[in-house]
């Protein structure tokens, strides 16, 4: 046990007083530089704590940070004491802030977690314990802290005592420690307090320098998720990486997946020096005995059961501002892989003072959901209990390259399992073939009242006599047919592109040239219908400006959605999101119809 390193977090609620009792642990145990511990004195006399040395500021270095007195972002400290080496992550408790708290909680082993004494388990408390179970952490140290202002009161400590082990029952964890403590005072943080001779345990720096948070090799197989080739030339080729779990040696043979083809191991360096074996923990570079496609977010494994798929269950927590609806696109990363990703659907939501599952249509900022997640291409994944590497994950949004969201896998998804893509002997070529054009589809794209459907409608009669098989999809016809299911808020107006673009992918398989006249406001969407279509989606934004659609407004619509009788009306009260760089352009109002078709035509003869 003695000199190995343990990664803990601090958090808990606003003022519970996180950055004060690391602070206070330094300062006691003599873990300070004689010019840091002047500076600390110095600076406490012009503080907010009548001249007395206010501890935060060890940790608390930001300038925001000192002047609301609050923790913003996560602050690392590293010190030795002569029984362990630490590597402490103090978070922030503001509910603003829990995206960085749980950034912290993703490296740690074990967190401590204040509840102030006076107002026990709140709220925030209650996310963070969920938050740290989430991200793996099994070791917990719960300290009630300000019992100074409780007066050391034995029996308040009883009931907040008893509140906490309530809020654990529901988690899985290996070790928990409940410790009255003053940060401010010192009580119980480097030594036994006198005022608490009621309390018999450990004081908390002799219980971190003693616990022992080792895990034990739950799944002894070999895996490494390979982070780098290594081609300094023509005669070496090694797959570089940090072993999650098991061991090596020359001559095994390992499986690379998700191709699953085998290869023996031929050499294995650690650093510049060869080695017969290695273990997890070490990074190495493996030279196999066999050339087969290996790249970085590929996995090599020995006597371990990884799984390969494109669809998983996840429980993650989300940070983004706006709100998480199914649908929805990502990048997904998991070990070295990174992959474009949907969130299919959300099986639920979690209650955070009561634990319970609720369904859910949106998720907001800091609520943690079970959704179902499908990837654009194959990649290995395990149950985050089984390999953390391998089983934790984030979303990041594909525009702003944010981290969205944060999670671990729960299980696979069975509905992959279930469904088999068949291949058909008359093929999309051959159906071409037979009508002697080829498939696209046309994708306008534009405000209500812009003149969509009737440029689709004279495009597809010009198309009709030119001896081309054609169908027009329209977004009112399709809404009353297909779609009659759907509203009008984001998550339907999201499937409802999706659908939409599933059908004109069928009907391009069928051979036939498709018009679409859909409003689509969201760039994400359209992107996402391209994905789908694939090379044969031709995007046409009719551009006509706002006050010539709404001049026209045929339909009486904009005038409703003015007058409130008309919610998420798109340019009114629901956004549009211009394409960036559509295939066409055409304002109505500078062109007449029939110039319209003829600058689609032009540009269609590229494709067909």
């Amino acid at each position: 046990m003695k000199n190995d390193l343990l990664k803990f977090i601090t958090c808990g609620s606003v003022d519970d007083g996180k950055s004060t009792l690391i602070g206070h642990m330094l300062y006691d145990a003599k873990l300070l530089f004689t010019d840091q511990k002047k500076a600390l004195e110095l600076d406490s006399k012009v503080g907010s704590n009548d001249g007395k040395i206010d501890y935060s500021l060890l940790l608390d270095g930001l300038m925001a940070e000192r002047e609301q007195g609050i923790t913003i972002d996560v602050a690392y400290r590293y010190f030795t004491t002569e029984n362990r080496s630490f590597i402490v992550a103090d978070t922030p408790g503001h509910e603003e802030y829990t995206r960085n708290m749980a950034v912290g909680a993703s490296f740690a082993a074990l967190s401590v977690i204040l509840v102030d004494a006076s107002q026990g388990v709140l709220l925030q408390t209650k996310r963070h314990a969920r938050i740290c179970a989430l991200m793996g952490i099994r070791h917990f140290v719960f300290t009630v802290n300000k019992m100074d202002l409780v007066h050391y009161d034995q029996a308040r400590f009883r009931k907040v005592k008893k509140d906490i082990k309530m809020l654990m029952s529901e988690f899985d964890y290996k070790t928990i420690k409940i410790i009255p403590v003053s940060a401010t005072e010192g009580d119980n943080i480097t030594k036994k307090s006198n005022q608490m001779v009621w309390y018999t345990g450990p004081s908390l720096l002799h219980y971190l320098e003693t616990i022992d948070v080792s895990k034990e090799d739950e799944n002894a197989g070999f895996v490494m998720p390979v982070q780098r080739v290594c081609r300094p030339n023509r005669g070496f080729r090694g797959f570089q990486g940090q072993i999650a779990s098991g061991e090596i040696a020359v001559g095994d043979t390992v499986t690379v997946l998700p191709s699953k083809e085998k290869a023996r191991v031929a050499g294995i360096l650690q650093g510049d020096q060869e080695v017969d074996r290695s273990r997890n923990g070490h990074a190495v570079t493996i030279q196999l005995d066999t050339e087969i496609d290996v790249s970085r977010g590929c996995v090599l494994t020995k006597d371990s059961s990884m799984t390969v798929g494109r669809m998983l269950i996840a429980s993650i927590l989300w940070m983004d501002d706006s709100n998480l609806t199914a649908g929805m696109n990502f990048l997904l990363k998991l070990g070295t892989q990174q992959v474009p990703a949907t969130v299919l659907g959300i099986k639920h939501k979690i209650d955070i003072n009561s634990g319970n599952k609720i369904e859910a249509s949106t998720i907001c900022k800091n609520e943690i959901a079970l959704c179902e997640i499908s990837v654009g291409s194959k990649i290995v994944f395990d149950e985050f209990s089984n390999h953390q590497e391998l089983g934790s994950l984030i979303l990041i949004n594909r525009i702003t390259n944010m981290t969205s969201a944060c999670g671990v896998v729960v299980q696979e998804s069975l509905r992959e399992n279930n469904l088999t893509w068949n291949n058909m002997d008359i093929t999309r070529t051959l159906r071409e073939g037979q009508l002697g054009q080829k498939a696209v589809t046309v994708w306008m794209t534009g405000l209500s009242g812009s003149g969509k459907s009737t440029v689709a409608n004279a495009l597809e009669k010009k198309l009709f006599s030119m001896g081309r098989h054609t169908m027009l999809l329209d977004g009112d016809n399709i809404r009353m047919g297909l779609n009659k299911n759907l509203g009008f808020g984001q998550q339907d107006r999201i499937e409802n592109i999706r659908r939409i673009a599933e059908v004109a992918k069928l009907m391009n398989d069928a051979g036939l040239i498709v018009l679409t006249s859909f409003i689509s406001p969201y760039a994400q969407d359209r992107r996402n219908a391209k994905k789908i279509i694939g090379d044969s989606f031709v995007e046409v934004y009719i551009s006509t400006p706002l006050e010539e659609c709404e001049r026209r407004d045929i339909k009486g619509l904009y005038k409703a959605a003015r007058e409130g009788k008309i919610a998420d009306f798109t340019g009114i009260t629901s956004p549009y999101e211009e394409p960036e760089n559509p295939d066409i352009t055409i304002d109505t109002a500078q062109y007449d119809l029939e110039q319209c078709v003829d600058i689609i035509i032009q540009k269609l003869e590229e494709f067909i």
